[in-house]
């Protein structure tokens, strides 16, 4: 008892699970062995997972992805192949090196042991930490809490890492340790193993490894593949803009990142407006200098039509030295990303002559580059964000709304000018300039625009959001230059053409920033640095080409998916793939220089092939080993990977060498790679283009399965408010196998799922029930019934049996879990449930009731393996594991009897429901003292009435809509075309023709759109099967479930059975029986 809640149930099952791999390890039934020769299809499974870093326990995000792959492995083993699920540990890049640099500087600034504040204070505001399903922010063993110490209290809301070190349960002086990022390698890897390994993942660690220079195998591969990129000049040295984080010093790729995963670096043209002398005072030191504003714009064709230069009042500014002659006003952010692009007197460190404000700014008057007038003024506007560009706008009214209807408030409210201090002379001489045409909108087109949607001020947010969402993109494709060098030339093609003059005159510089905010992992804002650094060259055309053509022949399990794929490929340009600092395999070519984490990740898949046989089990690679890291030259890595020639040269034994080759040509290529969707934008991207490069088009991917991050019961998973659980907090509290039966459920879509707590404590409830349940029965063995399937219900239970097979195999192979665990176990749990209920006191079949176990434990294994493989071994008492036990065979499923077991069942479900409306009907009707049969609700007798053909205008309609419809497209012919068919048969004909006409529209409607959802048979006029047949072979189950004494099957065409219900006959014409709809009315005997 724990809170005084029992936790028996989760307890037995997790004394099953160290059963069951007990089991396995003596066996090592994972281990997998390459076969002699090439598999055929479908003969071997290699799938793989992106490893996870290791500077934290794994968390549910990296369970929910990496059930997928586990599923899909243990059907694939289950079904007979021979399957390959190999797993490592990432520990490349700055997660580690910024976690142990964070704990070296508060052990600097606060003593070793720290010692913190211990003033607390409530966080009620905290923002949820984002959680990258594949990512490895380091997890608390513990709920993190909505308390902290004041100095925990950053703005990150980030716990010191020393606190999330010591939630892990480490000692001070362990914990001192892992200043050395060495020491994190040696210990989270195999706490991650140890908890794979309570999850029950299929796994052949003997091929597991941690990446960096610590495995001098790994770190030997990686070298070989970065020479033979740049040896087929895909590795280039290039100066470009990236983003980069000024505290670590190098850029930072999208894993080296806390937050801003994906963003890319905005190229702006900023404007040099040039401030006209004299200055005003708070700009008098200036003087002798050229002074500019800086305006960031992404429209440099429009820069004719400038009327101003729009500053923010409050908005916060500075005078910076670019060189010895010129200095920008713009936003400190600003200033912090052109110093390391070139534009500081100081590279990297800006240099700020004089603070200035908004209001310091307002009415200089300016000389801007292209504009037709001479002298244009800085004006107020309140909207403008000063974390986006420089903080300084140009203003052109003619194709901007917000530009127009700003300069409108301006000039039509004097209170507004005077409250700014804004001249008159400032704004009302300047007027609108046309200088594009745009279709619909004329050379006006923001004007229009804004008339035609009514805004009236520029405070209308939505509206003027609406009015650039129909000018703007209009405007850039469609719009014709009218003015300047290029007029009569496309805005597209304009574009670029001015924008390189005013960058080659000297009156704009490129300028450059995250498209939204980055933070790195070290916890600083990033930006965007001019870096000459090595990158890979994707996106060069011919590369591109290789890698769409990969993808084409993929199996990416969705459509969502596939999209994503096709817009990177789109965008994806040159990637920066060196770094400075942080854990790697430095470039063998230039090794000031690491390989970055998302560029030493890209083929390792090949190397799990070969890792047992390079470093013999050992993970980092250190232990003994016939084959020595040095051996592994160029030449051995050719002839493994690429099919290079035999290495003469090599002294490994021949041997070794050819059963690398043949485990790599075993296993390549690999046939599902599972991960996060929001890898596509990067490394899965990166695996296609690096596989076309490197391997063989026979050894190219062949699926990735993708799916979206998980939520907690609805809620998104974030250590900061507490929801949030580690892969051993959720072991520990559910059992595996209770945890993988709710990751099953948690959904299989790319859009987000949602873990549930009940779910899984369900499970628990569902599984030990199973368990006690098929106990039960095998100790009655004796009394269930023997011989072959006789009964209706035996049929129905051995069809329903095998639906589940035939479906939840069609759903594993399709990695749609979800719908594997309601077919193959939910439903067939019905099933069963309904069998036991129809035999009655026949008893069930000893046979089917064994077949059905047999069955229900192999469809559940690859969901939860330790319950199946205990019942497989002490319940069923069968012999070798249920993981490889076969699938299970099944007859081809009967949906006839499967459509005849529905309609009973249905059938039941309405008879109750007419049975209580008659009770009911007769006791009120005796209340009135209407002359009426009384019932009771004891001694009843029920007349079932059925009519198993459509017959009258029901037919006629019937067989219209057959003449009109499209099988293949299920699709029908229009109404009128139907109507005018109807008007013309025999029904027509009829005096009654309009009343009848009536009753038909709906009945055409009502099948008209079950013959689009179901397809022709709902056009029949007749089931597929005798109603009064199903009924008259079940008439002990009716009376069972309505509680009658007797049940009598009649025809509703017969006019004898109709004169059986008497009095009652006024309910059968009321409610007249059709094809699937019977009628019933009850009789007190």
């Amino acid at each position: 008892m724990e809170g005084g809640k029992s936790f028996v149930r989760r307890d037995r099952l997790l004394e099953i699970e160290a059963k069951a791999r007990t089991w396995w390890e003596e066996k090592d039934v994972f281990r997998a062995e390459a076969g002699d020769k090439r598999p055929e299809p479908g003969e071997k499974f290699f799938g793989n997972f992106p490893y996870p870093y290791m500077n934290g326990f794994l968390h549910l995000g990296h369970a929910f992805s990496l059930s997928k792959l586990e599923f899909a492995a243990a059907f694939h083993r289950l079904r007979g192949a021979n399957v390959l699920l190999p797993f490592g540990f990432h520990c490349t890049g700055m997660p580690i090196k910024a976690s142990a640099d964070k704990l070296a500087r508060e052990v600097k600034q606060f003593g070793d042991p720290p010692v913190f504040p211990t003033e607390v204070e409530e966080q009620p505001g905290e923002e949820p930490e984002p959680e990258d399903p594949n990512g490895g922010a380091p997890a608390s063993a513990v709920k993190f809490k909505g308390k902290k110490s004041k100095a925990a209290s950053k703005s990150s809301g980030q716990m010191y890492q020393w606190e999330i070190m010591q939630s892990f349960g480490l000692s001070d002086s362990e914990i001192s340790k892992f200043q050395n990022p060495y020491n994190w390698l040696s210990f989270f890897p195999p706490l991650a193993m140890e908890d794979l390994k309570a999850f029950g993942l299929g796994c052949d660690w003997r091929r597991s490894f941690i990446t960096t220079d610590m495995n001098p195998y790994y770190d030997n591969f990686i070298k070989w593949q970065m020479r033979k990129l740049k040896a087929m000049g895909k590795i280039v040295k290039d100066v470009r803009y990236t983003i980069y984080s000024p505290l670590d010093g190098q850029p930072c790729a999208d894993h080296d990142r806390a937050s801003g995963e994906g963003v890319l670096p905005q190229d702006y043209t900023l404007i040099k407006m040039e401030v006209v002398s004299p200055y005003p005072p708070k700009l008098s030191s200036l003087e002798g200098k050229k002074v500019y504003l800086g305006a960031g714009t992404l429209r440099p064709e429009t820069m004719f039509g400038q009327t101003n230069a729009w500053v923010l009042p409050d908005g916060k500014y500075g005078a910076f030295e670019i060189n010895d002659e010129e200095v920008l006003i713009i936003t400190h952010r600003a200033a912090l990303n052109l110093a390391y692009q070139n534009f500081s007197k100081v590279p990297e460190k800006p240099t700020c002559l004089v603070e200035l404000t908004g209001y310091d700014l307002i009415g200089l008057p300016l000389k801007s580059p292209l504009s037709f007038n001479e002298i244009i003024y800085a004006l107020p506007m309140l909207s403008i964000l000063t974390d986006k560009a420089t903080g300084i706008v140009t203003s052109v009214p003619s194709d901007s709304p917000d530009d127009y209807m700003a300069l409108h408030d301006l000039k039509s409210k004097p209170a507004f000018r005077a409250k700014y201090g804004v001249k008159d002379e400032w704004v009302m001489p300047f007027e609108i300039i046309p200088i594009i045409d745009v279709p619909d909108y004329g050379d006006r087109s923001a004007e229009k625009v804004c008339n035609d949607l009514k805004i009236k001020s520029q405070n209308e947010k939505e509206k003027l959001a609406e009015a650039k969402r129909l000018t703007y993109m209009r405007g850039f494709y469609e719009g014709t230059m009218l003015v300047g060098e290029f007029a009569g030339r496309k805005v597209t093609e304009a574009k670029p053409l001015i924008r390189s003059k005013l960058i080659e005159i000297g009156q704009a510089i490129v300028y450059s920033e995250p498209e939204k905010r980055v933070m790195s992992r070290s916890g600083d804002e990033c930006v965007v640095a001019l870096t000459d650094q090595w990158y890979i060259t994707y996106g060069e055309p011919e590369w591109k080409k290789l890698a769409e053509d990969c993808l084409s022949i993929m199996n990416l399990y969705s459509d969502e998916t596939r999209n994503g794929f096709v817009k990177t490929l789109g965008w994806l340009n040159q990637w920066a793939c060196s770094r400075s600092f942080g854990l790697g395999t430095r470039f063998p070519w230039d090794e000031e220089f690491l390989v970055e984490s998302l560029s030493d990740s890209t083929i390792y898949m090949a190397y799990y092939t070969v890792a047992h046989i390079l470093q013999n089990g050992d993970m980092y690679g250190s232990g003994s080993s016939s084959v020595k890291p040095e051996q592994m030259t160029d030449e051995v890595w050719d002839f493994v990977f690429t099919g290079g020639p035999y290495p003469s040269s090599s002294d490994i034994p021949s041997s070794i060498l050819h059963k690398m080759k043949q485990e790599f040509e075993y296993w390549y290529p690999f046939d599902l790679r599972v991960s996060g969707k929001d890898l596509i934008q990067n490394h899965l991207t990166f695996c296609i283009y690096n596989h076309t490069a490197i391997m063989s088009k026979n050894h190219w991917p062949r699926g990735f399965r993708c799916n979206g991050h998980i939520m907690l019961n609805s809620e998104k998973m974030s250590k900061s408010t507490g929801n949030f659980r580690t892969l051993r907090q959720a072991i520990e509290e559910f059992s595996a196998d209770a945890t993988r039966f709710s990751l099953a459920d948690a959904g299989d879509g790319v859009d987000d799922a949602n873990f549930v707590f009940e779910t899984a404590n369900a499970a628990i409830l569902r599984l030990t029930k199973e368990l006690s349940w098929m106990g039960e029965v095998l100790e009655a063995e004796a009394s269930l019934r023997t011989g072959p399937l006789s009964t209706y219900a035996d049929k129905v239970f051995a069809n329903e049996i095998n639906i589940a097979v035939t479906l939840t195999e069609q759903h594993y192979g399709n990695c749609m879990f979800r719908e594997a665990l309601k077919t193959g176990f939910y439903d067939l749990q019905a099933a069963r449930d309904e069998y036991r209920f129809s035999c009655g006191a026949g008893g069930m079949n000893r046979d089917l009731v064994w077949r059905f176990m047999d069955v229900q434990t192999r469809l559940i294994t690859p969901i939860c393996p330790h319950y199946a493989e205990y019942v497989w071994r002490e319940i069923l008492k069968k012999n070798g594991f249920v993981v490889r036990a076969g699938w299970p065979t099944a007859d081809s499923p009967d949906l006839t009897l499967k459509a005849a077991n529905k309609y009973l069942q249905d059938s039941i479900v309405l008879m109750r429901k007419l049975l209580q409306k008659q009770i009911l009907g007769s006791k009120k009707a005796n209340k009135k003292g209407a002359p009426v049969t009384s019932l009771t609700e004891s001694n009843l007798k029920g007349l079932i009435y059925v009519n198993e053909q459509y017959d009258g205008w029901k037919e006629e309609c019937l067989k219209i809509l057959q003449t009109k419809f499209d099988s293949r497209n299920r699709s029908f012919a229009t109404d009128q075309e139907i109507l005018d068919e109807l008007k013309s048969s025999s029904v027509a004909q009829a005096t009654n023709f309009k009343q009848v006409q009536k009753l038909c529209m709906p009945f055409l409607r009502f099948k008209k759109d079950e013959a689009v959802s179901l397809g022709s048979q709902a056009l029949d006029l007749r089931l597929p099967f005798g109603e009064i047949e199903v009924l008259s072979e079940n008439l002990d189950l009716i009376k069972r479930q309505l509680g009658l004494e007797q049940v009598e099957i009649l025809s509703g065409t017969d006019p004898d059975a109709l004169a059986k219900a008497g009095s009652l006959v006024s309910l059968l014409n009321q409610n007249p029986p059709s094809p699937g709809n019977p009628t019933a009315i009850f009789l007190t005997i």
